[in-house]
């Protein structure tokens, strides 16, 4: 693992423990929060669809089942997932890429990290001279761009 590589997991492992992504479910109510109306407009269309049932002599036998899914499918909007990022997910477009995104991309790197390579005496002058020219060119770099850096004969 060279020094870039190095620095880069131990800024990842540093975001996953302080926004504690670890991919375990966790009961939230930020749904609610966040989508008030549409929260309201599910319970109003579930009392409407109970009415019908309970009307109807084919359907009223079933209402157990309405009520099941219900609250099944209702659980999921009462849990957030954080996933955890993970170096060996850079540059990878697989099925993780459903679950946790193109986060390499979207999220750019703290400034640390970027003070941290020009400062360490593992990392190559060329590396870093290319580090310094992506920041002059780009202002904020993402952990993608930090990444290329880290891969041999990788030229920006």
């Amino acid at each position: 693992m060279t020094e870039i590589q190095r620095l880069l997991s131990k800024t990842i492992d540093d975001i996953n423990q302080r926004e504690k992504r670890d991919n375990r479910p966790r009961f939230s109510i930020s749904f609610i929060r966040k989508h008030p109306g549409l929260f309201v407009g599910m319970y109003i269309a579930w009392l409407a669809t109970l009415a019908v049932m309970l009307q109807s002599e084919t359907l009223s036998g079933s209402v157990w089942l309405l009520i099941f899914l219900f609250v099944l499918l209702n659980a999921f909007f009462f849990f957030d997932v954080y996933p955890r990022y993970r170096y060996d997910d850079i540059d990878v477009l697989d099925f993780r890429v459903c679950y946790n995104g193109e986060w390499y991309n979207t999220r750019f790197v703290p400034p640390e990290l970027i003070s941290d390579i020009l400062a360490s005496p593992g990392v190559d002058v060329d590396s870093k001279s290319q580090l310094q020219k992506m920041v002059a060119r780009k202002g904020e770099l993402s952990f993608y761009d930090v990444f290329t850096l880290a891969r041999p004969g990788t030229v920006q």
